[in-house]
């Protein structure tokens, strides 16, 4: 029964690479090693215990996209240049500066090795290489263009990167100074107004409803802010769950698509990526009832998810897709037009293509006006948050002075 080694070896270029190899003993792993254009350093028998039994490569390492979309463009220009997929796993794992994904480069060249297709071989890690990519190397493994079929990968990861980078550099903003008004407004409940409520409190006046109001609420942070915590971490406990179920997914995404702004927002980023992905698999040769399926569990977004399961059933029924897609109101007029134009002329995957562009600009001129809308609308915010409060605590001024001149009086 074949062993297997731990071996370290140095490739042509002088770098030292580790890995794993069955085989029937040092010698023959040693001289496989040499076969595929390594020097041998070191190749021992893998210890085995209950730690190798139960670790998974990678488990808990999430790879970026920009990560996936440098290795397929650099995976493209080996297998291009010849070299074999082993050779190029190996050189692509040595290079990796991510341990996760390096650890996952090493078992799908060990997968590829014992004679596994490079799908199947990627297909043991979901969580790194989706349905998307799946499908697309297994098309250029079977029509014989993996290099361009990788290339396609490549650009589309990273305009899924840019545009991801586009949006969240647009929200880092607000949502910093979300969190800044947060923390002042809690360091005022709890240090400042229970200071002015002892002071209120000796005095006797009567308090106006804002600051009864600002009292109860900092009185509630004060005394009983683990059960608070407790309820807000309960609360958003359920909120995740629930949100995670398919009557739960589709009733928030409608909410969100209802908020100014952002609901449109959300939508144009979900058509880009939709049509995007759709052109880029039908570009690959990937079937078009399969890249329905494959684009429906990836656009997340459960109206277009069923309108793309509407396309669907209308192509088995020998119907067009955009039929389907313009009896859904998520999708625009313009883009089931489009897309009938590209069914028509037969260039269906360029003119997805096209639209995919269209809306990405869209997109980010959204973000660039939102971006610039945000930082004034939040500095007002933060002004209006703690302006309230402190007028809160100063309205009973008033009050006490009257107290305090008739006291005088008296």
């Amino acid at each position: 029964m074949p062993t297997t080694y731990a071996y370290k070896v140095r490739t042509q270029e002088g770098k030292l690479v580790t890995g794993q190899l069955d085989g029937e003993n040092p010698a023959l792993v040693a001289a496989r090693l040499q076969e595929m254009g390594f020097t041998p350093i070191a190749v021992n028998a893998r210890s085995v215990g209950l730690k190798s039994d139960i670790s998974v490569p990678g488990l808990g390492k999430r790879v970026k996209l920009k990560d996936l979309a440098v290795f397929s463009r650099q995976f493209a220009t080996m297998v291009d240049s010849g070299l074999t997929l082993l050779r190029a796993l190996t050189i692509l794992a040595a290079q990796s500066s991510h341990k996760g994904f390096t650890e996952i480069l090493d078992a799908v060249r060990v997968d590829v090795q014992r004679g596994s297709s490079l799908s199947d071989a990627l297909a043991k890690h979901p969580k790194t290489f989706n349905h998307l990519y799946l499908a697309m190397v297994r098309a250029g493994e079977t029509g014989g263009n993996l290099d361009a079929s990788l290339i396609l990968l490549a650009e589309s990861l990273e305009r899924q990167a840019e545009l991801r980078g586009k949006i969240r550099s647009a929200m880092a903003y607000p949502l910093v100074v979300l969190c800044l008004v947060l923390g002042i407004a809690a360091a005022m409940m709890v240090f400042i107004v229970p200071v002015f409520a002892k002071v209120f409190a000796q005095l006797n006046a009567k308090l106006p409803k804002p600051t009864l109001i600002l009292m109860a609420v900092s009185s509630v942070l004060v005394h009983d802010l683990p059960y608070v915590a407790a309820g807000l971490a309960v609360a958003g406990f359920v909120f995740f769950k629930w949100k995670k179920t398919p009557q739960g997914r589709s009733r928030w995404s409608a909410v969100v698509q209802r908020v100014p702004v952002f609901g449109v927002l959300m939508v144009k980023t979900s058509i880009a990526r939709f049509t995007a992905t759709l052109g880029t698999l039908l570009r690959s040769g990937v079937p078009v009832l399969q890249a329905l399926e494959i684009t429906r569990e990836s656009v997340n977004n459960p109206a277009l998810e069923r309108a793309l399961q509407d396309a669907e059933d209308a192509i088995q029924r020998g119907e067009p897709m955009s039929r389907a897609f313009g009896g859904h109101g998520v999708i625009p007029q313009m883009v089931s037009q489009m897309i009938s134009v590209g069914e028509e002329t037969g260039a269906l995957d360029d003119m997805l293509g096209k639209i995919a562009d269209f809306y990405e600009q869209e997109v980010q001129a959204m973000v660039d006006a939102l971006a610039s809308l945000l930082e004034p609308l939040m500095i007002v915010v933060l002004g209006g948050l703690v302006g309230s409060m402190i007028i809160a605590l100063y309205l009973p001024m008033f009050s006490i002075d009257k107290v305090v001149e008739n006291s005088n009086n008296g």
